[in-house]
C-alpha cells in the first residue's frame, strides 16, 4: 500500500482515530479500492511508527463499521462494497456526521449556504483521480 497515511502528532485527535478517519478518506477516494489488501497491525505500526495496539483500535473499527473485511489466514481488506445499512440507519449516520460540520460551521459564523459549499467541494475532492489533488 503506497498511499499517504500521515498523522498529525499535535492533533488532539487520538492517533487510532486519526488512522482510522485518514483510511476512511482513502477508501472513500477509491484509492484504497474495494478488496484492496490493508497491510498488517505490525506492518502499519513500523510504518508509522506507532504502538501496534493503536493500530489494531483503528483497524477493529473500521472492520466493526464494514468499511474493512478480515479473511481468516489472509489479512485484511477494503469491504467489496459500502456497509448494508437500511434507510434510516444512513440517515442516522448522516446526521451524525453532518453535526460536527454544522458546529464549525456556526462557530464559524458561516452561513448554511457555506457550509454545504464546504461539503460540495469535499465531495469533488474524493471524485478526483489519484494524484490530481
Amino acid at each position: 500500500m503506497s498511499v499517504d497515511l500521515e498523522l498529525d502528532p499535535s492533533d488532539p485527535t487520538p492517533l487510532w482515530s486519526q488512522l482510522a478517519q485518514r483510511l476512511r478518506e482513502l477508501v472513500a477516494s477509491g484509492q484504497l479500492p474495494p478488496g484492496a489488501p490493508v497491510p498488517s497491525v505490525r506492518v502499519l505500526a513500523r510504518q508509522l511508527t506507532l504502538n501496534p495496539g493503536t493500530v489494531a483500535k483503528a483497524l477493529q473499527t473500521l472492520v466493526a463499521d464494514g468499511v474493512l473485511v478480515v479473511r481468516r489466514g489472509e489479512g485484511t481488506f477494503v469491504a467489496p462494497s459500502p456497509p448494508k445499512l437500511t434507510p434510516q440507519e444512513r440517515a442516522s449516520a448522516l446526521k451524525a456526521a453532518a453535526r460536527p460540520l454544522a458546529v464549525t460551521a456556526r462557530n464559524l459564523g458561516a452561513s448554511l449556504e457555506e457550509a454545504t459549499h464546504a461539503l460540495s467541494e469535499a465531495w469533488q475532492d474524493l471524485e478526483k483521480p489519484r494524484g490530481a489533488q
